[in-house]
C-alpha cells in the first residue's frame, strides 16, 4: 500500500460524528507547519488565505496551475494527509474540474473540498461526479467534500434552507461526494437535523460566532474547519502592528510572538 493511499484512507477515517476532525486551515508551507506543530491530524488549505498570499482576490480567481502550486508544497511539506480548497474545481466543464481534480490528487492531495455555488443541482452532481472517476482512476479514495452554498439564501436553519441543503446533499452523495460543508453559524438543533437527514459526515464552521468545538461535537459534527478565519487573524495582526508603527512616534513593541524567529526556523527545518 502507497503512502498516498494510506494517507487518503486515513482521511476518511478521520470523520467520526461527535468526534470531528478539527482543521485549523492553512495557506502555505509555513503555516502548514505551525498547524501541524500545534497537533492536527491532518492539513486543510483555504482557497481565500492561498489568494491573499498570492495577490489574488478570493473566488476563483486564481487558476489552476497556481492553486495547485500551493498544495503539492504543502503536501510535500507534511508527513499527514492534505485536503485542499479548489473552490468550484477550476473549470466551467465537468471535464474540467476531473482534469484539477486528476492534478491535485498527482500534487500529493487525499481530498479536495469543491463548492457548488448555488449551481443546478443536476450539473453540480456531474461534477462531482467527474471528480469521483478522476479519483477512481488514479485508484486514490479521495475524500470528496462538497461545500452547499445554500448560506446564499439567507435564513440558516429555516425550512427552505434546510430543504435545499438536504435535497442536494442527498444529490451530491449518489454523485460520490465523501462528505458535506456547510457554512454559517450554525444553531446545535440546526446540526443535528443535518446529521440525522444525510448520509453524509457533517463539516461545519468554527470561527467568530459559532459554536465552541465541544459544542460543534456534540450536535453531530465530523469535521470542523476554520476556513479563512486564522488567514484573517493573521493578516489582521500584520496591519495592526504597521498601524502601530506608522501611527505613533511613541509606539512599543507588543508582546514577543509565541513562534519567533528560531521556533518558525525550528519548525520549517524539522
Amino acid at each position: 500500500m502507497t503512502d498516498h493511499l494510506q494517507r487518503a484512507l486515513a482521511l476518511h477515517s478521520m470523520h467520526v460524528q461527535g468526534d470531528p476532525l478539527i482543521l485549523p486551515n492553512a495557506w502555505d508551507v509555513a503555516s502548514a507547519r505551525a498547524v501541524l506543530a500545534a497537533g492536527a491530524q491532518a492539513i486543510a488549505t483555504t482557497s481565500a488565505g492561498v489568494a491573499w498570499s498570492l495577490g489574488h482576490r478570493d473566488g476563483n480567481e486564481l487558476s489552476r496551475e497556481t492553486a495547485l502550486d500551493a498544495v503539492r508544497r504543502i503536501a510535500a511539506a507534511v508527513p499527514v494527509p492534505v485536503t485542499a480548497d479548489i473552490e468550484g474545481g477550476y473549470g466551467d466543464t465537468s471535464a474540467q474540474v476531473a482534469r484539477t481534480v486528476a492534478a491535485c490528487i498527482e500534487a500529493g492531495a487525499s481530498g479536495v473540498n469543491l463548492e457548488d455555488s448555488l449551481r443546478p443541482v443536476g450539473e453540480q452532481e456531474q461534477r462531482i461526479a467527474a471528480a469521483r472517476s478522476a479519483a477512481d482512476e488514479a485508484r486514490i479514495p479521495l475524500f470528496i467534500n462538497a461545500r452547499i452554498d445554500t448560506h446564499r439564501l439567507g435564513d440558516i436553519g429555516g425550512d427552505r434552507w434546510f430543504d435545499e441543503t438536504v435535497t442536494r446533499a442527498a444529490a451530491y452523495a449518489r454523485a460520490g461526494a465523501s462528505g458535506i460543508f456547510v457554512l454559517g453559524a450554525l444553531r446545535a438543533d440546526t446540526i443535528q437535523r443535518l446529521a440525522d437527514a444525510t448520509t453524509l459526515p457533517v463539516n461545519v464552521a468554527f470561527g467568530p460566532g459559532t459554536l465552541s468545538i465541544s459544542d460543534l461535537a456534540k450536535a453531530g459534527a465530523s469535521r470542523i474547519s476554520a476556513g479563512s478565519s486564522i488567514a484573517e487573524a493573521a493578516y489582521s495582526l500584520a496591519h495592526q502592528w504597521a498601524s502601530s508603527m506608522l501611527d505613533s512616534p511613541d509606539a512599543t513593541s507588543a508582546q514577543p510572538p509565541a513562534l519567533g524567529w528560531a521556533a518558525m526556523n525550528g519548525l520549517i527545518r524539522d
